[in-house]
């Protein structure tokens, strides 16, 4: 996805685990970053893998998505990746609500998630997730008030592995 601009002011990294997004995408842009994550062995150790530059992360939330609720009007970026399957329909919607509550006037919300090119989602019994259409994920922004701005597929992923789609929300 590319055109148009964000404040590199504060962003949000959304199931953070270690911190390699904010360490390597996010720290590099923003000022400052916030990360969620729900694994605690994740939270207490994310400064470390971070480094010297941890010093700018303002926030280790540990929470679940399905509980966070991000400050309101606080971010000119909330980043997700990876995570948003282990919430059902209804929690994704609210999450998306409570994000779009979360971003600045002229925030962005990014997320970047797996898809199936199914009929509808599938749900794996190994690790508890969802895998959506991409109809079913655009619902679920639409339906929480979002704007999709743009989305894209993921070019040159393996053939054999889920469809990524990364979509800019306002």
């Amino acid at each position: 996805i590319s055109g148009g601009s964000v404040t590199p002011k504060c962003a949000l990294d959304c199931g953070a685990g270690i911190g390699r997004i904010t360490k390597r995408l996010l720290l590099p842009i923003f000022e400052t970053v916030d990360m969620v994550e729900q694994d605690k062995h994740f939270c207490d150790n994310a400064r470390a893998f971070i480094g010297p530059e941890s010093s700018r992360v303002t926030n280790v939330f540990c929470s679940g998505l399905q509980d966070f609720v991000p400050a309101e009007g606080n971010y000119d970026l909330i980043w997700s990746q990876w995570v948003l399957g282990h919430l059902k329909d209804e929690d994704l919607v609210r999450f998306f609500q409570r994000c779009r509550a979360g971003l600045t006037e002229s925030g962005i919300m990014v997320v970047k998630e797996n898809t199936v090119e199914a009929e509808e989602k599938t749900f794996d019994d190994s690790d508890s997730s969802y895998t959506r259409t991409r109809a079913e994920l655009s619902d679920c922004m639409l339906k929480a008030g979002f704007k999709i701005l743009a989305s894209q597929k993921q070019k040159d992923f393996p053939k054999d592995l889920y469809p990524v789609y990364m979509f800019a929300l306002q």
